[in-house]
């Protein structure tokens, strides 16, 4: 009787550890989904085009450039601020140098602040959707497309918003750009046979 109870409690003891390995690993695209839903933590959302209502109601925008301190980077936004009527469609730009004699390669995470603006700030293309290869001494010029959804307004929380910064923050990738590397090197070594 003690041996069939014992491989019962082994059995669950096993199904609910692997439930929670199971739960871990999912934590963060769970997590990721939330926030991109949500708007949780200042998280902006995507959007495929622009509302087709737009208030006369204006918050002023500033943009915000960092980079991770080992990055051989200038990144700055190539504007300080701007006056965004709510379900406007604007273009902002930001710019990179890559100030190292090697490629490497950035990609970019961002939010809003006040946090609670994520939900209502949207992304119609933008650079870091994807990562950024930059060639030694390479200075590039990134769009983003964004609007501020006039729904921002119907919410007791976010209708007093009058100022959203949007920051960025690049980092190395670490493997794309050890990839760069090498194949800047193949590249070279097949230029060097041709001469």
């Amino acid at each position: 009787m003690d041996r069939k109870r014992n491989q019962r409690t082994a059995v669950l003891a096993s199904g609910i550890i692997v439930g929670m390995l199971g739960l871990t690993a999912a934590s963060v695209p769970l997590y990721d989904l939330f926030c991109r839903v949500t708007g949780f933590g200042g998280t902006t959302q995507v959007a495929e085009a622009s509302p087709e209502a737009v208030t006369d109601h204006v918050v002023r925008v500033s943009f915000n450039a960092d980079r991770e301190p080992d990055l051989p980077w200038r990144f700055q936004a190539a504007q300080r601020r701007m006056e965004v009527r709510l379900g406007e469609n604007h273009l902002a730009f930001y710019t990179a140098e890559n100030r190292s004699d090697r490629p490497i390669v950035g990609r970019a995470v961002y939010n809003v602040t006040p946090h609670k603006a994520g939900a209502y700030f949207a992304k119609v293309h933008c650079f870091c959707f994807e990562e950024q290869l930059l060639l030694p001494g390479e200075t590039v010029e990134m769009p983003v497309s964004f609007f501020v959804d006039p729904a921002m307004l119907d919410d007791v929380n976010t209708a007093d918003i009058h100022e959203i910064t949007l920051s960025y923050t690049f980092f190395i990738d670490e493997e794309a750009t050890a990839a760069a590397a090498l194949a800047e090197t193949a590249h070279l070594n097949v230029n060097d046979d041709e001469i």
